[in-house]
């Protein structure tokens, strides 16, 4: 991508959060903050805000906001992917592949699980035995493989991508 872009959901953006760190975003998401430690944590960070809450619409000098019109999350997605002009193509190929890079529950950096065993007791046991490709997040330590869930999540967002960018 042209630019590494850093993200932080207001409360009412969870699940876009979530999409956002499937599609390898840097996106922090707390669903209790306030408005002032939203943007304290924005600016300190350099993060853009996303936000479906028209308070922020009235701060004047906040630059670095996206305003999220749709209800859904799939449509919010295109909002961002297409206000930031970012490339659907870059996300079309890394998404093709699985190659996850942050955690949706936590945001952490998800590593590469070297020795299957290390996995085991943290997986249902036909996961275990299933598949030998595994991730995990280097902070909450959630595993993650490339089951029906993750098929599906990429035939949404490819059909998505595919649909809605050039």
């Amino acid at each position: 991508m042209p630019r590494e872009y850093r993200f932080i959901a207001d409360a009412m953006l969870g699940r876009l959060a979530k999409w956002l760190r499937l599609l390898g975003f840097d996106t922090l998401y707390y669903p209790d903050i306030s408005d002032v430690s939203l943007l304290k944590i924005a600016r300190q960070e350099d993060r853009i805000i996303l936000t479906r809450d028209t308070h922020f619409l009235r701060i004047k000098n906040l630059k670095d906001y996206l305003f999220i019109n749709s209800n859904n999350t799939f449509e919010q997605l295109v909002e961002v992917i297409k206000a930031l002009d970012i490339n659907g193509a870059v996300l079309y190929s890394a998404v093709k592949e699985f190659n996850l890079s942050r955690c949706i529950k936590c945001n952490g950096i998800l590593i590469d699980v070297k020795e299957k065993k290390d996995v085991g007791g943290l997986v249902p046991e036909h996961i275990y035995i299933q598949f030998n490709k595994f991730l995990r997040c280097q902070d909450c330590g959630n595993v993650y493989w490339e089951g029906t869930h993750m098929k599906r999540f990429r035939e949404r967002i490819l059909e998505i991508l595919k649909r809605e960018t050039p």
